[in-house]
């Protein structure tokens, strides 16, 4: 999508230094980070939320990449986020996974 900001990260319109990237899917560092550790896992593929991911090879890979990228960042607990939607909380429209760890995580989040 040609005004997707993370189209654009995927494509290198926009400079970024990816913390991991495979052929399927691109970290980076969340610019407005909750946590000490705060990482977006971003499908290379435009799929806007979970309603349209279309399998789940698809939404599996990028759930198995979380752990990895947390022990690379030293982390033995983390917090993963999805959002599906502006009511819950969406502000991008790419389907993305939040990696949140470094401090104590509160519940219920929001």
């Amino acid at each position: 999508m040609s005004d997707c900001i993370f189209c654009k990260i995927v494509e290198k319109k926009i400079p970024n230094r990816p913390v991991y990237e495979d052929d399927q899917a691109i970290a980076i560092e969340d610019l407005h980070p909750q946590a000490p550790v705060h990482l977006l896992v971003i499908p290379k593929r435009h799929i806007v939320n979970l309603f349209d991911a279309d399998g789940a090879a698809q939404i599996g890979a990028l759930l198995l990449l979380l752990p990895r990228l947390a022990r690379e960042k030293n982390l033995t607990d983390f917090r993963t986020v999805i959002n599906s939607g502006a009511g819950a909380g969406q502000s991008v429209f790419h389907l993305h996974l939040h990696l949140l760890g470094g401090r104590p995580m509160l519940w219920p989040p929001g």
